[in-house]
């Protein structure tokens, strides 16, 4: 099947923005936080998060992805992440821990030394665990391993939602897109543009009903400070 199949790239355009000011961002995982089935990081997760979060204030993003990407993966490219503090980090991790079939107690153990690496180093004080996508809709894995796939994947997706149940410092937010074709890229695997964009405005959803967003208070505290002198 890998074999195949259609191998995407990965997009071009930058992976990084912002003076080091405002709300400051990482953007860590596998190849669809990377962007893959998008034509440029614009169009892609980072760049239509970005965008969208950018309205609110100063952003500054750092995305560190790769295609074929594991949770075990990311921890040992930590040391390759600027020597600066984030405030919020997404993590995009599942897929290929599914296709590699990572025990739930594994999966649970990398994930959570993760976290305490990257709040040890970064001083991260929250982070966005992204569920894992539907891979038993997935149109290139064929049957019955689609649905073997599918399966792991809902366990794993079980693991970060237990996860983020018992830590203060994390929240799940789970992909419940539509399964629509125009959600999936022409490789029948990786997220669409279409898809990216509803991801990044689930994103700042979660982060506006968590009050995540340090840029937003100080907003409303400056309105109610004008609202009161006048």
């Amino acid at each position: 099947m890998r074999w195949r199949s259609l191998q995407l790239p990965e997009p071009p355009g930058p992976r990084a923005g912002g003076t080091g000011e405002g709300l400051r961002l990482l953007i860590l995982g596998d190849s669809s936080a990377a962007g893959v089935g998008a034509t440029s990081q614009a169009t892609a997760l980072s760049g239509q998060l970005s965008e969208a979060l950018g309205t609110n204030g100063p952003l500054t993003w750092h995305l560190e992805a790769e295609t074929g990407a594991t949770t075990k993966t990311s921890l040992s490219k930590l040391g390759q992440l600027p020597q600066i503090p984030f405030d919020i980090a997404l993590l995009v991790h599942g897929v290929n821990d599914t296709t590699r079939f990572r025990s739930k107690k594994r999966f649970l153990a990398q994930q959570t030394k993760l976290i305490e690496q990257l709040k040890s180093t970064h001083g991260i004080r929250h982070f966005i665990l992204s569920g894992l996508p539907p891979m038993h809709h997935f149109p290139l894995l064929p049957q019955p391993l689609r649905w073997v796939l599918g399966c792991h994947a809902a366990r794993l997706d079980r693991v970060l939602v237990g996860l983020a149940a018992m830590r203060p410092d994390c929240d799940h937010l789970a992909l419940n897109l539509p399964y629509e074709p125009r959600f999936v890229a022409e490789d029948g695997y990786h997220p669409s543009e279409a898809a990216y964009a509803e991801w990044a405005a689930m994103l700042v959803q979660t982060m506006d009903k968590n009050n995540l967003d340090p840029r937003l208070e100080v907003a409303r505290l400056a309105s109610s400070e004008s609202f009161a002198a006048n």
